[in-house]
Formats: structure tokens, sequence, C-alpha cells
């Protein structure tokens, strides 16, 4: 059985102001490769790609070069730590019934118009579409901590106000005004959203080939945190999810679900994470197949 990863952690935008910069997710990256060791990962075959390594063009490079070499039983896992925005469904696509797509942030990120440029964000849908390719038999295990809503459209003061607790939230609203409108006038012309979830619940969706479980950092309605413990900064998740790794390294995914909520509550976070996957899965430990 090979075991395989790629760790993503981006604090840096080549085309952001600093202002936009995050602080805790190259930690978050190399944290959760130091991790993994523990568990039959080794430095050949975990990519970290951190900052101005990791655009997209980079990124799915690593991805697509790791689900390529899957084979039945391989235990492969990617997480991913930075900016989550949303942009405008592509003409024709009816995958997001409120029109807007979840994506996530690359080194690369920027403008096209009004909106983000898709070629330098990775959506949702590419993920999906990427590991549907992996064989049967195989655990394809995702940590993403990145908001995934657009929650932000329509809740900025939430946003400032978190800022103003050392926690800045990982989340990039549309990059003009004139962006944020078009937004807003997508969101309120569909259908009220529970499908937030959904978008990420179909990246969990088997199929033919392997078993995706995935772990993300926030609910829908919510935004992930870039903190700061003991005076080093991670992503609110990707620590707490650590540390009850650490201590309970035979716990059930479930197990390990719950324990990162009753440290988000007693950190005073709002956000609660949450796991996607089959319910066997959910009851087993992190990197077991089931």
């Amino acid at each position: 059985m090979a075991r395989r990863a790629v760790c993503v952690g981006i604090n840096e935008f080549e085309h952001l102001p600093m202002s936009s910069w995050l602080a805790g997710c190259v930690n978050d990256a190399e944290d959760i490769s130091a991790a993994i060791r523990k568990r039959g990962f080794t430095s050949r075959t975990t990519t970290v790609l951190r900052d101005s390594d990791a655009t997209k063009n980079a990124v799915m490079a690593a991805l697509t070069d790791m689900v390529d070499r899957a084979r039945p039983g391989d235990h492969l896992l990617f997480s991913f730590s930075s900016h989550g925005t949303q942009v405008p469904n592509q003409p024709g696509d009816k995958d997001e019934p409120d029109g807007l797509d979840e994506v996530f942030a690359c080194y690369d990120i920027k403008r096209d118009g009004d909106q983000w440029d898709r070629g330098t964000v990775i959506a949702d849908d590419e993920l999906r579409e990427l590991f549907q390719r992996v064989p049967a038999g195989a655990l394809v295990e995702v940590l993403l901590d990145t908001c995934h809503s657009g929650t932000g459209l329509k809740d900025l003061e939430e946003l400032q106000l978190a800022m103003t607790l050392g926690r800045k939230p990982r989340f990039l609203p549309p990059p003009t005004p004139r962006g944020l409108d078009r937004a807003r006038s997508i969101r309120a012309h569909q259908p009220a959203r529970t499908i937030d979830h959904k978008a990420l619940a179909e990246l969990t969706k088997r199929g033919k080939g392997a078993r995706p479980v995935l772990f993300a950092a926030c609910r829908p309605h919510q935004t992930a945190s870039d903190a700061t413990f003991d005076g080093r900064a991670n992503g609110a998740f990707t620590h707490l999810f650590l540390t009850s790794l650490q201590e309970r390294p035979d716990a059930t995914r479930a197990e390990h679900l719950k324990a990162v909520h009753a440290g988000l509550k007693s950190e005073g976070f709002e956000q609660r994470s949450t796991l996607e996957g089959a319910l066997k899965a959910k009851k087993v430990g992190f990197g077991q197949l089931w």
C-alpha cells in the first residue's frame, strides 16, 4: 500500500495586497506534513507547496500526479489552507443552484474583470472530477482549512468583527464593488441555499472509484479562522484537529470531529467543522478504509 500526500499552505498572494494575506496557512501545511509522517507517509511521497510554489498549475499538477499513481489500497491525502471565495457559474453550469461556484484561492489569484480569474482558483467541481478518477479500493482524505461559502457577501460586518479579535477570516469577497453587487444579485434571485453543504458532499461521492472523506474547517454559513495559538499562527481547525490526532491517534473520525468542536467552543470560535463521507467512514479512524 502506498501513501501519498499533497499539502498546500498559502499566506502570501502574488496579486493581493498585504492586508489580504494570511499568517497560519504555511504552518498548517507543514504541521500536517509532519503529523502524517507518524502514519507511514514519507518526505519522498509528500509534496508540500508553500506560497509562490502553490500556483493553480502547480497544485493541480501535484494532485493529478498523485491521482494518476493511485492503486487500490493506497491512502491519498490532500490538505489545503488558503482563502476561499466564489465566482459566478459558467454558462450552462447547473451544478450550483445558487449561481455561484465555490473556489479556493491559489498564490496567483487575480482579477478577471469584476470577478476572480478561474485560471487562478480551484473550483470544487475540478476537485470532484479529479478525485473520481482514483480507483476503487483507494482512500482519499481531504482537509480543507478555508471558507467554502458566500456568507461573507452578506455579512461583511461579521468578518470585520472577527478581525478585531485577531482572527482573520479565510474568505475573499469579489474583487470589486460591482462584482460584489453581482454576486449579491445572483444570490437574491435564487432559492434559499442549503447547497453549500451539497457542494462539499459532492466531493465525497464514491461513484465507481475511491472512497473520499472530507473534513472542512467550517459550516457553510461560517468563516474559517486564521488564528494564533501560544504565539504561533495556524488555522483553528488544523490546530485543533492535529491536537486531537496526537492525543487520541486511534479515535474515530467522528470522535476527532467532536474534539475539534469542543476545542472551537472552548476557545470562543464561532465556526464548527464538518465531516463529509459515508457513515461507516465516520466510525473508523483517520486513514482507515471501511
